[in-house]
C-alpha cells in the first residue's frame, strides 16, 4: 500500500480501506509556523518559498505558516519574526498551486482586522487557538472567521487540564459556535497514548465535528500519540519536517506519513519527497542543535508550557535555586498562567520549607560540566 491509497497487489487486503473515508487522515505541516521557534521566528521569504513548494509537492494539503505566536505577534510583544505576516502570506500565496494555507491567530494578540487583511492576500484557513480554560474567547472571532469564508481550526491550548469529559463538552461548544476543525493539543508534549485515546474518544462521542490533534514530543510519544489520535477517529494531525518546533519539537511528519501508510491509513503523501525536503531545508537547521534537553523531560511530565521558563529561571537564578525544580513545584500550582509574583511566593516557600535546596558552589548552573577535562 503507498501514501496514495494505491495498491500494486489486487489481493492486499488494505486495498479495502480506499472506500471507506474515516481512513482518511490530512497531515496539516505546521513546519513554517511552529517551526520557527526553534530558529527564533527567521524564516527567509525564500526559504518559505521553497519549503512550501516542497511539502505541496509532496501531497500535503495544509500548511501553516508565520509567526510561531501566529498573527500579529511581533506587534503584541511575542518576538520579532525575519518578516512580516503579510510577506509571509503573499510568499506562501506565490509558491503553492493548490495546497491550502494558513495562519495561527491568539484571541488577545491577534485581531478581526488581521484576519481581513489575510483573506484580501489569499489566505484559506485560520487556526483560533487559546487556552481551553478560556476558549469562549473563540467565539466572536470564529464567526467573523466564518464570515470571511475561512475554513476554521479551534485548537483548544493545554487540552490535558481539563479532564476527556470536559474536554469533549468544550469540543462541542466551539463545533456550535461554527468551527470546521476542533484540535486536542498537547502543549507541553506529556500526554500518553492512553490519555490521548480517551479525549479523542469522548470528543467523538459528543461531537460529529472532525477532530484534530497537535502534540510536542517532550517524551519522546508525540507520533505515538498521534498514531492514538487517529485510532479513535481523528482525522487531522499536526506535524512538522524533522518534528523541528517549540520546546522537543512536533510529531515528525516524514516518519509519522510512513507509520500511518503502514497501518493502511491513506495520506496521498508520498514519503520520499518529504525525506528530501526535511534533509535539504530542515535538518542543516538542527545539526547543532541535537539530542534533547533535559528541561524538556520536566515540562512533558509535569504538563507544563515552555514559555514560562525563561521568567523561571530568571526567579529561580535571584534566590539561587535550581530552575529545574522549581518548574515542578510551580506546575503544582498553576499550569496554565502562572505569574512572575506567583513563580516568587513558590521560590519563597521552598527557601523557607527547603523543599527545594539552593544549588552551591555552582557560579553558572546553565554552564556544561567538564566532566572529561
Amino acid at each position: 500500500m503507498t501514501g496514495n491509497g494505491k495498491s500494486s497487489n489486487l489481493l492486499d487486503p488494505l486495498i479495502l480501506y480506499a472506500e471507506e473515508p474515516e481512513r482518511r487522515v490530512t497531515i496539516l505541516d505546521t513546519t513554517l509556523r511552529d517551526g520557527s521557534y526553534a530558529i527564533d521566528f527567521k524564516f527567509s521569504l525564500d526559504e518559505t518559498r521553497l519549503i512550501a513548494s516542497a511539502l505541496e509537492n509532496a501531497g500535503i494539503k495544509q500548511i501553516e505558516v508565520g509567526h510561531g505566536w501566529g498573527l500579529n505577534a511581533e506587534s503584541a510583544g511575542l518576538g520579532k519574526a525575519a518578516h512580516t505576516d503579510e510577506e509571509y502570506i503573499t510568499a506562501t500565496r506565490q509558491a503553492l498551486k493548490k495546497a491550502k494555507f494558513g495562519c495561527f491567530f491568539i484571541p488577545g494578540v491577534a485581531r478581526a482586522g488581521d484576519l481581513v487583511k489575510a483573506r484580501d492576500l489569499g489566505m484559506d484557513f485560520v487556526r483560533i487557538g487559546n487556552n481551553i480554560t478560556e476558549y469562549k474567547l473563540q467565539e466572536n472571532y470564529i464567526n467573523v472567521a466564518k464570515n470571511l469564508g475561512f475554513n476554521v481550526s479551534s485548537n483548544l491550548l493545554k487540552s490535558y487540564v481539563v479532564s476527556p469529559k470536559e474536554f469533549a463538552e468544550r469540543a462541542k461548544d466551539v463545533g456550535e459556535m461554527g468551527a470546521d476543525v476542533v484540535v486536542l493539543v498537547d502543549s507541553a508534549g506529556g500526554m500518553t497514548p492512553t490519555e490521548v485515546k480517551r479525549y479523542v474518544r469522548d470528543a467523538k462521542r459528543l461531537t460529529r465535528v472532525p477532530l484534530g490533534f497537535h502534540g510536542h514530543d517532550n517524551l519522546g510519544l508525540a507520533n505515538a500519540n498521534a498514531l492514538s489520535a487517529v485510532e479513535e477517529g481523528a482525522t487531522v494531525i499536526d506535524a512538522t519536517l524533522q518534528g523541528i518546533g517549540r520546546s522537543a519539537g512536533n510529531s515528525i511528519t516524514e516518519s509519522l506519513t510512513l507509520l500511518l501508510d503502514k497501518g493502511g491509513w491513506i495520506t496521498e503523501i508520498d514519503p520520499y519527497s518529504l525525506f528530501d525536503a526535511g534533509e535539504r531545508f530542515i535538518r542543516p537547521l538542527l545539526l547543532n542543535n541535537g539530542g534533547y534537553d533535559p528541561v524538556d523531560f520536566i515540562l512533558g511530565v509535569e504538563k507544563f508550557h515552555s514559555s514560562f521558563v525563561p521568567m523561571i529561571k530568571k526567579i529561580a537564578s535571584e534566590y539561587g535555586l535550581d530552575y529545574r525544580r522549581l518548574i515542578s513545584e510551580i506546575a503544582k500550582v498553576d499550569r496554565i498562567r502562572p505569574t512572575p509574583e506567583l513563580m516568587r511566593e513558590v521560590a519563597e516557600r521552598f527557601l523557607t520549607s527547603k523543599i527545594i535546596l539552593p544549588l552551591e558552589d555552582i557560579e553558572n548552573p546553565d554552564e556544561p560540566i567538564e566532566r572529561f577535562a
